[in-house]
Formats: structure tokens, C-alpha cells, sequence
């Protein structure tokens, strides 16, 4: 194996990462798993702003689904780094099918508010974490590899792939089709895609707990007696406890806020000119220029430390959102949204990035999920708040909301930064979740 390695010095890049053996299994199903979600927040919004004529209504349901999804979203990292995905994927998928139809006929019926947000909570909840998946499963593949770095570039593009897609089509559906079929839509997509993708079993990681009890056996067999079985035993440590995980999900609870102000706004100020049409096109150039940001960071061979990046990175982010509420027309709001999408990507690919640095393979899928319910949960605080400033103030104020995100953010990620730093490499994490300490029963 070692042979393999160096003989081939070459650069790594993209295209010798998607020759990876079996990756095309996973990526595929993958991505087919991920595009609903992109089209689940702003196909709620224009359902329920149909049905009551309200953005904050709207966006106070969108809110609660994003809210149950970064409440949830952990768990089901959590239940699939224990578990194996495939035991999470397969009830999500269906019971996000049937909440998302529930959900569309209580919109359609005129249900009371209240029934709209208890379908909107299990809709949220068991939305299929297939981003996470996709990395975890990258990771289980490259081990050691520097084509990580590319795999989680690759993931970040791939992500932004789907939110020029997604809103685009929710859009293109529920203003031209009818109200109700992007949400329509993005379940079946979900149904299939996420059934899809809990197919390929076999590129899936080793479930921790299965992983643990290998340990376990193999300890009792060579030693000589029981205290080494019992030294085995590797229980999973949340990597919540990981301080530099903890600055990672405000970071992303401010591009969060970036996704739902900008969904909002968009579609409130697109409206207000008369032209609702260009909400999908206006979120599409903001989301191609992190697209097209993140291909540029996997080609990149970085010599700076990443929680540097981090850093410069999201000060771009700050210094971009903050003009979005001063554009006054199409032009200019694509224009600025282009460089709040191209100020995106190397945050994003950055914070995955340092996980795989601070977090033990076998909480890995945990930890994605943590930064993901970190996202949603932040656009589901900036959809309610842009929705009700939009419907109280001036048509635009909903952007306000990435400008104090972001800004909030940064602050936090400077007073913090020292906390990103990866452990030494001679360190032993707590209670040795994916790590090999030197000790006798390794």
C-alpha cells in the first residue's frame, strides 16, 4: 500500500479523487438524498405566504422546521455513527414523506396555524442527513489520504450545486405550477433519492457500537484475563465536548443566517418590484458564487492553518453581507449576493475541514450533523426574523438579519479563535473514540 502512495507524487485534485474506487456508488444516490432539503425551506415559505398572504407566517412555519431539523439533526448523526445509516435513513425517509404531504394538505385546507407547526416539526426532524453521510463515508474511504481536503471541497460544492437547483426548481414550480408543488416535489424526491442512497451498504461505515464489540471480542481473546475486555470497551464521546466544535456551530449559526435572510428577502423584495420570477434566479447567482468559490478552494494546495482561513474567510462574509440591505435594484442585489455566495464556501469547506481534525472518525457523522442543525437552525432564526421585519419595515430590511448574523459571528470566531486549534498529535482524546492509544489492548 505504501508503494502505491508514492509512486504517484501527483498533485491531489479532483479528478483523481472521483477515481477513488466505489466513490460513484455514494455519490450519485448521495446527491439525489440532498437536493430535496434545498428545496424544503423556500417551497414552505411560498406555500403558506400563498395561503395567508403573510411572510411572517411563513416564516414562523419554515422557522419551526428548520428549528426541529438542528434539534434533530445530531441525533440522527449520532444514531448513524452507532447504528449504521442505513437504520437511520430508511424511517427518516418515509416519515419526511408523509409530514411533508400532511404539512401541504393542512396549507391547502386553510388549517389553523397551529397544525401547520406540528406537521412542520416531524417534517423538519427527520429530514435525511445525507450531506453529513456523504462525508463520513468520504472519510471512511481516504483515511490519512491528503485528498481529504479535495473530498470536502467537493462536498461543498456539491451542497451549493444543490441550492442552485433546488431553489430554482421549488420557484419555478410553485409560481408557475401551483403553490403546493414544490413541497409536493421535494417529498417524492426525498422518498426516492434517500431510499436510493440507504441502498449502497456496502461504502456505508462501521457502526460504532458494531466497531466497539470487535474491540471488545478481540481483547478477551488474547488476553489472559478480563481486565483487558473491560480496558477495550470505546464509548463514543459527543463532540459537543470538543471546544473548538462548539466555536465551529456559532460560525455556521451566522451562515445560517446568511441562507434564511436571503431566502426571505429575496423573495419579499423580487415581489414588491413585481417580478417574483427572479426570487429563483437572484438566490441561484448568490448560490453559483459559492458553487463556484468552493471549486476554487478544493484546487487550491493551502499552506496557511485552517483556522486562519476560517478567519479571513469569514471576515469576507461580514464585509459582504453588509451591503445587501443597501441594494436597490436586480443588478446590484445579484451583483453583492454573488460575493456574499463566494464568501461562503471557504467557511464552509474550512469548518468541515477542521472536524476532521478535532473529531474522532467515530463521531464524525455527529459532528457534520452538529454544524448542519447549526445552519438550519440559523436560517430558521433568520427566516422568522426576516419575515416579520419584512412584513413590519421596508421592503429589504429582511436583510439586516445576514449583516447581525454574520457580524455576531466574527466576533465570536476572534475571541475564540485559539479553541480551533487541532490537539497535538501525541494527545489522547477522552475515553479513545476512534483513536489508537498506545496501550496494551491495541
Amino acid at each position: 500500500m505504501a508503494s502505491t502512495v508514492t509512486s504517484k507524487p501527483s498533485r491531489p485534485g479532483y479528478g483523481q479523487l472521483l477515481r477513488t474506487p466505489g466513490a460513484w456508488a455514494f455519490l450519485l444516490p448521495g446527491f439525489a438524498a440532498r437536493l430535496p432539503f434545498a428545496m424544503l425551506i423556500i417551497s414552505i415559505v411560498l406555500l403558506v405566504e400563498h395561503t395567508t398572504g403573510s411572510y411572517g407566517i411563513a416564516g414562523a412555519v419554515s422557522a419551526a422546521t428548520g428549528v426541529s431539523m438542528a434539534v434533530f439533526a445530531p441525533l440522527n448523526g449520532k444514531y448513524a455513527d452507532r447504528f449504521g445509516q442505513r437504520a437511520v435513513l430508511i424511517p427518516g425517509v418515509l416519515l419526511h414523506t408523509a409530514s411533508g404531504l400532511t404539512l401541504t394538505v393542512l396549507a391547502l385546507t386553510d388549517a389553523p396555524l397551529w397544525a401547520l407547526f406540528v406537521a412542520a416539526v416531524p417534517t423538519g426532524a427527520s429530514v435525511p442527513q445525507a450531506g453529513p453521510m456523504v462525508r463520513a463515508r468520504w472519510g471512511m474511504k481516504l483515511q490519512g489520504s491528503p485528498l481529504m481536503t479535495t473530498a470536502t471541497a467537493f462536498e461543498s460544492v456539491t451542497d451549493e450545486l444543490t441550492f442552485v437547483l433546488g431553489p430554482l426548481f421549488a420557484t419555478a414550480l410553485c409560481t408557475s405550477v401551483d403553490p403546493a408543488a414544490g413541497l409536493l416535489t421535494e417529498a417524492g424526491l426525498t422518498l426516492v433519492g434517500g431510499l436510493l442512497f440507504a441502498a449502497q451498504k456496502a461504502t456505508q461505515p462501521v457502526p460504532s457500537r458494531r466497531h466497539a464489540q470487535t474491540r471488545v471480542d478481540l481483547s478477551s481473546q488474547s488476553s489472559d484475563s478480563g481486565a483487558n475486555a473491560a480496558h477495550a470497551r470505546v464509548e463514543p464521546v459527543s463532540p459537543l465536548r470538543v471546544p473548538g466544535v462548539r466555536v465551529l456551530i456559532v460560525a455556521f449559526l451566522g451562515i445560517g443566517s446568511v441562507f434564511g435572510g436571503m431566502q426571505v428577502s429575496l423573495a419579499a423584495f423580487t415581489e414588491s418590484i413585481g417580478q417574483p420570477g427572479l426570487n429563483g434566479v437572484l438566490y441561484g447567482v448568490f448560490a453559483a458564487g459559492n458553487m463556484l468559490a468552493g471549486v476554487a478552494c478544493g484546487a487550491i494546495v493551502w499552506k496557511a492553518a485552517p483556522q486562519k482561513r476560517l478567519l479571513v474567510g469569514y471576515i469576507a462574509l461580514a464585509i459582504t453581507a453588509s451591503g445587501l440591505w443597501a441594494a436597490q435594484s436586480p443588478a446590484l442585489l445579484a451583483g453583492i449576493g454573488l460575493l456574499v455566495g463566494m464568501s461562503i464556501a471557504p467557511g464552509l469547506i474550512t469548518g468541515y475541514t477542521l472536524v476532521e481534525r478535532l473529531v474522532p472518525p467515530t463521531g464524525r457523522t455527529e459532528a457534520f450533523t452538529l454544524l448542519t442543525g447549526a445552519v438550519a437552525l440559523g436560517q430558521a432564526a433568520a427566516v422568522t426574523v426576516a419575515g416579520q421585519l419584512e412584513d413590519r419595515a421596508w421592503d429589504g430590511a429582511g436583510f439586516l438579519v445576514p449583516l447581525g448574523g454574520t457580524a455576531l459571528a466574527l466576533l465570536t470566531l476572534v475571541t475564540l479563535r485559539s479553541r480551533l486549534a487541532p490537539p497535538a498529535a501525541s494527545r489522547t482524546v477522552a475515553r479513545g473514540v476512534g483513536h489508537r492509544p498506545p496501550v496494551s489492548v491495541d
